[in-house]
């Protein structure tokens, strides 16, 4: 087989800032003589993904230029594509604790071993109203993402990573790969096309659907769960697991699909997010990225494909990543299959769809929702982890 060739990392190159040896042993050593900022479980997520390159080409957190460049043009400061600022924030007795300190050590609130040192760079305070606006598209505290950007510290610091240990964990160690391992993965496979799909949900009819549709033209199909935090009345991560390996046991071909875990925290930002999740899944290899109804959307914040229509907003190619973008999907009963308004000339009445309200009182009461709107497996894992619950 020939060498495959696969997609460059956004900004050209794969950032590793694991530290090995020798100088895991010094970074130790010097972080315990350092200040330390406690990170939060967000940022911690996002300490995670700078160290292993799924935020390439972040070295670390970023600073002021950086930060109203990405609210004001979606662009880093040099230029490229960007959408989310990536911050570590302190509160106002944070920041002057840290005084002038040229590096810090960073631990998780478990307080145990140091996992990073950061090289200070600046400290700046933070325009809670720009943010909201910028990433969110509101400034209603009522908005979880605005909601955990206001419970964060008014200052972010910024610098340079090198780090010791990611962040400890003991959940879905077999799916815990990085970009370097799921890059390694598609080659193995011969997959020189990859298409990404985002998911903080347990994948329905109307899901797989999409992502098969997509998988007829490239080679392979990565269902990448985010586990990071989410709002609390989502589906636990370990739940949604079991609905995903119970759907590839039976109904996806195996040498052609895979699941891998995505670190993230959901900042459920919508428009903004959808093109972060569209940089990162292109870090972690993949040529292609799905684009659904209303993605990383909550409420009525965002229009139904206003995440679709903001990547226009880029020029051909900018983003290095090809978007793949699906209409809402549902089982027609007069085309007797999957459909889309895009292919089905029918009626509402003729279509099996349900909303979230309904799916969630049915599943309560111990009831599948009808085949045509979720496999049965699936079903019945969330049926038994509902009623665990109660």
């Amino acid at each position: 087989m020939s060498e495959i060739t696969q997609i460059a990392p956004h900004g050209g190159t794969l950032v590793n800032l694991l530290a090995e040896g020798a100088e895991a042993d010094a970074l130790r050593s010097e972080a315990a003589n350092l200040p330390t900022i406690v990170v939060s479980g967000r940022e911690l997520a996002d300490l995670e993904m700078i160290a292993v390159g799924a935020l390439s080409p972040l070295t670390g957190f970023q600073g002021e230029r950086d930060y109203h460049s990405v609210l004001e043009t979606m662009h880093l400061g040099d230029g490229l594509p960007w959408a989310i600022p990536v911050t570590l924030s302190v509160d106002d007795e944070g920041a002057h604790r840290l005084g002038g300190a040229e590096s810090v050590a960073l631990t998780d609130r478990g307080g145990g071993e140091p996992l990073a040192v950061l090289r200070v760079s600046e400290i700046y305070k933070r325009d809670r109203s720009k943010e909201a606006q910028s990433v969110y598209g509101t400034e209603d505290a009522e908005h979880p993402g605005v909601a955990a950007m206001l419970a964060a510290g008014e200052f972010c610091v910024a610098g340079e990573l090198r780090v010791i240990a990611l962040p400890p964990h003991d959940d879905f160690l077999n799916y815990r790969l990085t970009p370097a391992q799921t890059r390694a993965a598609f080659a193995e496979r011969g997959w020189r096309t990859v298409v990404g799909f985002q998911t903080r949900n347990p994948i329905h009819r109307a899901h797989e659907y999409i992502q098969k549709c997509a998988l007829e033209i490239v080679d392979g199909l990565l269902v990448h769960p985010l586990v990071g935090a989410t709002k609390g009345d989502d589906v636990p991560a370990d739940v949604r697991m079991r609905c995903y390996e119970a759907l590839f046991e039976g109904y996806y071909p195996k040498d052609r699909a895979m699941v891998s875990v995505f670190p993230a925290a959901m900042r459920y930002a919508g428009p903004k997010e959808a093109i972060w999740h569209a940089i990162c899944r292109k870090n972690y290899g993949c040529t292609h990225f799905i684009v659904g109804r209303d993605h990383a959307g909550v409420g009525s914040y965002y229009g139904t494909y206003d995440a679709q229509k903001i990547f226009e907003r880029f020029e051909p190619g900018e983003l290095g990543i090809q978007t793949l973008n699906f209409e809402h999907s549902f089982w027609c009963n007069a085309c007797e299959g999957m459909a889309s308004p895009k292919t089905c000339p029918h009626g509402e009445e003729t279509r099996v769809s349900l909303s979230g309200t309904k799916v969630r009182e049915m599943l309560s009461q111990g009831e599948r929702p009808p085949v045509e709107f979720s496999r049965p497996e699936v079903a019945d894992i969330l049926i038994e982890a509902m009623q665990a619950r109660r």
